[in-house]
């Protein structure tokens, strides 16, 4: 009886000692689990003869649930077996009209419509590749994405080719057959061939075309399924197809899942639960500021009423996430850490607020991955005695860099080299080895949280401090007459780094406090991180995934003739932000005013 009684006590308090001495216990448990369940279905995958890819899974379930609604836009709903059709006329129209080989890549200039998606299930048939093009790039960037990609065929949204003296595409289609393309014609792509060709965002410099290999694509598959997303969830995609999170993560996908895409040409924040609620959508997607648009909308009744339960993605800051929950209710946040082309991700599968993911020991084995010493001054990372990388302690920043292995390769960047090679890290903890360099700054803290503090081009040095451009951004943003910040360094004629400056957009109504301003950053900023230079726009220059352009604002300055926006700068002796006049600017200049 007493063997019984420790027994059932021992059951009663074991749950009990978890949760107290290992609060996320059965967070990682499953987590591990699911991860390993993943690798094995992709190694499954890996060894099926005739070699299967994501087109095959995608044909696997026009068999399973041909009439499932795939795609819905706008009035139009398309199955699996419609979208199956669609792709087939396309690709036998193309077959005929344009002269693509198999092995050739075409380029997609598309908005997000229906026929994007046929069109590079088209290709994919075709045994060809597909170079996914930013549909609001223009001039040198434009030029710059067809020549690297040497495409044979270029396809464009058919509001671009109202203007143009080009075929139309939808009409030959509508012609064509939907008779099934011959697997013959891809029996020459393997695992290695180029699948998608995703472009940079060219927040820094001209884009660049990061090469989507059929194994990464076999990979990306299960982004969404990790998460617990099956058949009978309705994924919102208002994100750019064009780009990783609109193509990997929501078409991807669903592909993976068998799931239904609600597809809208662009994000609306005005619109967005509205559609969620007609549509019954149980899964979004945020990327960057999404979700503080969202919070800045105007407050209505029946906010918390939609079917909604998991949103995925990145860059959501902590005052965002906390207000996003409070205001729409308990939806599951899993927050992500991945680029394009790197070959290394985190997830936060436990919802702690900030963090980007949570890092174990069988993370690290399978993808051995290290926070190294960087010097922002000298853009390169610290080396010991030995010519090796140096890591940093736990709860300090450092440059996240990860082994190039078979199971984490890197390809690159098609023709360009010199950039690919600038990726790659040689001599980090050996000799020899060789790691991607993520060009982004992250922290472990002592809990295993991993979280994202800034990109090593955003980050600046003054006064012998580095400044986390993100974390200014962070703490501003929290004043109620400021809509969003974009932080970054200017140079000052005489002096060494770059001193901090922020353009700001304003709440609607609002003006730029500029007392609150000034006392607001003295209290959580230190001296050297506290931005002296303020510039008001009408509105935030985002690329087309909503990250914030910093270049051109670096370049032009802090100078009050080099815009027309009001510019201010932090006056210590008057303990505000004044006018930044022509006056001041010459004894900066000069140096008659100390920064």
């Amino acid at each position: 009886m007493f063997l019984v009684s420790v027994l059932l006590c021992g059951l009663v308090l074991c749950p009990l000692c978890l949760r107290l001495l290992f609060p996320y216990f059965w967070a990682d448990f499953v987590y591990h689990t699911e991860l390993v369940r993943i690798l094995l279905k992709f190694v499954s995958r890996r060894r099926r003869r005739p070699l299967f890819f994501a087109l095959d899974r995608f044909l696997e379930q026009v068999e399973t649930r041909p009439n499932k609604p795939f795609i819905v836009f706008e009035k139009e709903i398309y199955s699996f077996k419609d979208a199956d059709r669609e792709s087939n006329r396309i690709a036998n129209a193309l077959r005929g009209a344009s002269g693509l080989k198999p092995g050739d890549t075409a380029v997609l200039f598309m908005i997000n419509e229906p026929a994007f998606i046929f069109c590079w299930l088209a290709l994919a048939k075709l045994g060809c590749a597909c170079a996914l093009l930013n549909t609001s790039i223009r001039a040198r960037s434009l030029v710059a994405s067809f020549r690297c990609c040497r495409g044979a065929a270029v396809l464009i949204a058919s509001e671009e080719l109202r203007s143009s003296g080009m075929k139309s595409l939808r009409r030959l289609a509508q012609e064509s057959s939907d008779s099934a393309v011959p697997p013959a014609l891809r029996a020459n792509v393997c695992f290695s061939s180029p699948a998608v060709y995703i472009y940079t965002s060219g927040t820094t410099g001209l884009p660049k075309a990061a090469v989507i290999t059929q194994t990464r694509l076999l990979a990306a598959l299960a982004v969404l399924a990790a998460n617990g997303v099956t058949h009978t969830d309705v994924i919102y995609v208002t994100l750019p197809l064009y780009h990783t999170a609109g193509f990997l993560v929501g078409f991807m996908g669903s592909v993976e899942t068998g799931s239904t895409i609600i597809l809208r040409r662009k994000f609306s924040a005005s619109q967005f639960w509205d559609e969620c609620r007609t549509h019954g959508v149980t899964v979004i997607q945020y990327i960057g500021e999404v979700l503080r648009y969202l919070c800045n909308t105007p407050k209505r009744e029946g906010e918390r009423e939609h079917a909604v339960r998991l949103a995925i993605g990145n860059g959501l800051r902590p005052d965002v996430w906390k207000e996003f929950l409070q205001r729409f209710g308990p939806i599951d946040i899993r927050e992500f850490y991945a680029s394009t082309e790197g070959n290394l991700g985190f997830v936060n599968y436990t919802g702690k607020l900030g963090a980007v993911g949570r890092v174990s020991w069988l993370h690290r084995k399978l993808f051995p991955y290290a926070l190294i010493q960087y010097d922002t001054e000298r853009d390169e990372p610290v080396r010991d005695s030995r010519g090796l990388c140096v890591e940093v302690p736990r709860g300090q920043t450092g440059l996240l860099v990860c082994e190039i292995t078979g199971l984490a390769p890197f390809v690159g960047y098609a023709q360009n080299q010199q950039e690919t090679e600038k990726k790659r890290l040689r001599h980090v903890r050996k000799s020899g080895d060789v790691y991607f360099n993520s060009g982004d700054l992250l922290k472990i803290d002592h809990d295993n949280f991993i979280y994202f503090q800034d990109r090593v081009g955003d980050t600046f040095r003054w006064k012998g401090e580095n400044v986390a451009t993100t974390e200014v951004s962070d703490i501003i943003g929290t004043l109620p007459f400021i809509q969003e910040g974009n932080v970054y360094g200017v140079r000052v004629p005489g002096h060494e780094g770059r001193i901090g400056m922020a353009a700001l957009t304003l709440m609607e109504g609002m003006e730029f406090d500029r007392d609150a301003m000034f006392t607001h950053v003295c209290r959580f900023l230190p001296a050297y991180a506290r931005p002296r230079f303020i510039r008001i726009q009408n509105s935030m220059d985002v690329t087309g995934t909503f990250k914030q352009r910093k270049l051109g604002l670096v370049e032009s300055g802090f100078g009050p003739s080099t815009a027309s926006d009001p510019m201010f700068f932090m006056s210590d002796s008057e303990r505000t932000y004044v006018t930044l006049t022509p006056d001041i600017y010459q004894q900066i200049i000069s140096h008659r005013i100390k920064l």
